[in-house]
């Protein structure tokens, strides 16, 4: 697990640039770092050894030296590819899946992707062809990001190493402002920074000689071989064997490997299938003499099977301190509240062990969102109610703000792709329009994202909606924060339910096997039945919660929000007088902590990225690169 850093045709650049922009990554690899260089590219590495630790430097070379290799992750299957590389002359001078790499990408070009189970993102510089090529895993466990002006071609784990780069301009791409404050991240390969663009999940790019970057997709999840004849119980046996398979190759490394464990059944599940194999320490977060904690179920599951658990504990203070430092280390703006007691788990757990398991994906997989329920009344009534009765009833139900089924009618008369509490998921258009100060950059959230569910359109509600939660919600938030606060710790975390082999099969599932009436995730729960006591396997899911909406009605957590939402950046951008309409309704009791939380964390990331623009007290850069 590492990070790293590279650009190309800068010869006006200092020599010590590529160190520098490795620094400010050295969280991701705090064990090891190298370089290369050559008239065209400048390459930099930082490691965090988990496979081979005597071996594995990097950057590494192909036999010939004509091509040079960076790479972040682990290859899952790297010693069955090996063998293949073997049968064609390849030799092997260490154990590392990163040589597997190398020669692969020698082999097999682009193709080498097809082959890979795991997580990664990594670049290889041909000096042959003078070119870079860049590829992320299937689901965009690993980061990686790219800036390109015309001019200036630089790549990275994290955005925050440009800013290291004498060429590298920075720019709050405003546009985006919008979309950020509908969805709480950037549902595309763009960025909140100008120029700069992710490498999507299951994309690789190629940045020619010329200039030039084209960008493929090798892969992209879908649901084109449904099964509807599989039942449940075919459906859990299934289950239990990949994911019991699936745990077994996530648990592949050099060094003591724990587990993440809250209270519901995804990670007691993963950890479970870890215990089976050999002793395994779990680490779960809560709050003292609160009723968000979850300890008191984590520790009693860990007991009955035997393991050792370590709580760990934050509080309000540590919640709040810790924030601005969260937006550094997150590169864009992510406003969900668990991120923080992500960090602090990582920060517990990497005091024990380098590497943890945990349960994400899950959800989005076999279907664990209650959300996705809504879609059975939504599609009787779209069935029975003419599609014109229901515009007519949702433009009358718009007119009296406090009818109580007003949602349900407005909704109704809406395409999913406008209706899913994803797509507006922290504010909608018209509340946009309210605290925007330029409410001209307003845009249609819908229209945004709507290419995803037109992908899916002849599949039924449900299966719409996971799909839309694994292309947007899973990369740009659950594994965007996962990947952040566990490095911004020095701790690599595994997801294996967030898998090549596990999404293979999760993709023939029918509905009735992932979501009944009154019940999610019906497959998992019954496959979990046979591994873990019912009261887990039937629980029901709570989150990751914490008592954020409470804290921000009493001081002095108030009257931080209060300076923020009169700061220069709240004036920069929004209506102030209608942020404090909102802050004053949630301390009267109408719950609006996503959209004041939101509204906050944007605050403090644009006060941390761009100082320069504010007279605030900011967060300094450097002095965040050693927090």
């Amino acid at each position: 697990m590492c990070g790293f850093v590279g650009y190309v045709n800068q010869k006006d650049v200092p020599a010590t640039t590529i160190n520098d922009m490795a620094d400010r990554i050295k969280h991701r690899g705090p064990d090891d770092e190298a370089y290369f260089s050559d008239d065209q590219a400048v390459m930099g590495f930082r490691r965090l050894s988990i496979i081979d630790l005597a071996h594995g430097k990097q950057p590494m070379y192909n036999r010939d030296q004509t091509k040079v290799l960076t790479f972040n992750g682990e290859i899952y299957n790297y010693k069955e590819i090996r063998a293949d590389l073997q049968k064609l002359g390849y030799e092997f001078q260490t154990d590392v899946d990163s040589e597997v790499l190398i020669h692969g990408y020698d082999a097999w070009g682009p193709k080498l992707l097809d082959r890979l189970r795991g997580m990664y993102a990594f670049a290889i510089y041909d000096k042959t062809k003078n070119e870079v090529f860049g590829a992320r895993d299937h689901f965009g466990i690993k980061p990686m990001y790219y800036y390109d002006d015309g001019k200036t071609f630089l790549w990275a784990s994290e955005i925050k190493a440009f800013l290291e780069h004498p060429n590298f301009k920075k720019e709050f791409n405003e546009t985006l402002l919008p979309i950020h404050l509908s969805f709480e991240f950037i549902p595309s390969r763009d960025t909140m920074f100008k120029n700069v663009y992710k490498v999507l999940p299951g994309q690789y790019f190629i940045h020619h000689a010329n200039g030039e970057t084209e960008t493929h997709r090798y892969f992209k999840f879908n649901y084109d071989h449904i099964d509807n004849s599989q039942t449940v119980e075919e459906d859990a046996k299934k289950i239990r064997g990949i994911v019991d398979e699936s745990v077994k190759a996530h648990m592949i490394a050099d060094v003591e490997v724990g587990s993440f464990l809250s209270s519901g059944i995804d990670s007691s599940y993963v950890l479970n299938e870890a215990s089976k194999l050999k002793p395994i320490q779990s680490f779960s977060l809560g709050f003292k003499n609160s009723k968000y904690s979850e300890l008191s179920w984590s520790t009693e599951f860990a007991k009955e099977i035997k393991q050792k658990n370590t709580p760990l504990y934050m509080t309000g203070e540590d919640y709040f301190d810790i924030l601005p430092t969260i937006m550094y280390y997150m590169d864009e703006p992510l406003s969900n509240p668990s991120a923080m007691q992500l960090y602090y788990l990582s920060k517990g757990t990497r005091e024990s062990v380098k590497v943890a398991l945990s349960g994400e994906g899950a959800d989005e997989f076999f279907g664990g969102y209650n959300t996705y329920l809504e879609a059975i009344p939504f599609e009787r009534y779209q069935k029975w109610v003419p599609k014109g009765i229901r515009k007519m009833l949702g433009g009358i139900a718009e007119k009296f703000p406090r009818f109580h089924g007003r949602r349900f009618l407005v909704r109704g008369a809406q395409p999913l792709s406008e209706r899913y509490y994803r797509v507006n998921y922290v504010f909608d258009y018209h509340d946009r329009n309210k605290i925007l100060k330029n409410p001209k950059l307003n845009q249609d959230a819908g229209a945004y994202t709507k290419h995803l569910f037109d992908d899916v359109k002849g599949l039924d509600e449900m299966t719409q909606m996971q799909y839309f939660d694994i292309n947007t919600w899973l990369p740009y938030d659950i594994l965007h924060k996962a990947d952040r606060m566990s490095m911004a710790n020095s701790l690599e975390v595994r997801t294996p339910l967030v898998d090549k082999e596990v999404a293979k099969f999760a993709a023939t599932m029918p509905v009735k096997t992932r979501i009944h009436t009154d019940e999610t995730k019906v497959s998992l729960r019954t496959a979990a039945e046979a591994e873990l006591p019912e009261r887990v396997a039937k629980k029901e899911k709570m989150g990751f919660p914490s008592p954020i909406a409470t804290w921000i009605k009493t001081e002095p957590y108030k009257s931080r929000i209060i300076e923020a939402f009169n700061s220069d950046v709240a004036h920069k951008f929004f209506d102030t007088e209608a942020l404090m309409d909102i802050l004053r309704e949630h301390i009267n009791g109408k719950s609006s902590m996503q959209k004041i939380f939101t509204i906050y964390t944007f605050i403090l990331w644009y006060e941390v990225y761009f100082p320069e623009d504010t007279t605030a007290k900011t967060v300094d850069l450097v002095h965040r690169t050693q927090v």
